[in-house]
């Protein structure tokens, strides 16, 4: 089996299979807290920790792990990094702890962290898996942050509310109003403005693609026809 390079995994990761844009795992948190950037960005940041660390222990101990087993075991193992994570966050960012709550814990039902230590970290080196958690991780959470971004700056017109429940007291000074005096649209801080914002992301991106494969096609068969 030929090893793919790390410049693939991090293109699958980030884009070709991204976790809440493509593959479509993993919506419950994502449409949930994504009220805001901040909130999002923790989420994601959390994520992508679990899957790095989930992947690299999985790979690491994927020669001792029986068939039969491997499943109970991958859950076991990323529990295991969730709950490290969410003491953490209980002790360090009590505010934003609070917020996310029961969604910090519900990583470990994520399918798409479980299926990464099935699908990759189970056959591949310790260094490629580390990756391919980064990589998944860092496309998952750029989904949150974009979501986010989206439905709080037309939900409140600002961005960077609530800096401080993640980055401190010098947080205060990060929220930004793009849009003076914004009425509020509420519709976009609800459930339904959440599934509104996903369907805008996947639709740009698949529309992305879409131009992209055809000026691709365009340009083969400029190569391919003969000049007259």
């Amino acid at each position: 089996m030929i090893e793919p390079t790390v410049k693939q995994i991090f293109i699958d990761g980030v884009w070709r299979q991204n976790t809440g844009l493509v593959v479509l795992l993993g919506l419950c948190p994502l449409l949930a807290v994504t009220n805001t950037l901040i909130n999002g960005l923790a989420l994601g940041l959390a994520t992508m920790l679990t899957l790095m660390v989930s992947n690299l222990s999985v790979s690491v101990m994927r020669g001792i792990l029986k068939p039969e087993i491997r499943i109970p075991a991958f859950v076991l193992i990323i529990a295991s990094v969730v709950t490290v994570i969410e003491l953490l966050m209980h002790a360090y960012f009590y505010d934003l702890f609070r917020v996310l709550g029961i969604f910090i814990p519900l990583i470990v039902t994520n399918c798409a962290i479980i299926g990464r230590a099935e699908a990759f970290a189970s056959r591949n080196r310790p260094l490629l898996s580390l990756v391919d958690g980064f990589a998944t991780g860092f496309g998952f959470c750029i989904t949150l942050v974009l979501l986010g971004a989206f439905r709080e700056l037309a939900g409140r017109g600002t961005l960077l509310s609530g800096a401080d429940m993640l980055l401190g007291s010098w947080g205060e000074h990060l929220t930004l109003t793009v849009i003076p005096e914004h009425p509020g649209f509420l519709l976009a801080l609800l459930p339904p403005g959440a599934f509104f914002g996903l369907a805008l992301l996947i639709a740009s991106r698949n529309a992305w693609e879409a131009r992209r494969t055809d000026k691709h096609l365009e340009i083969q068969q400029q190569a391919v026809t003969p000049n007259l």
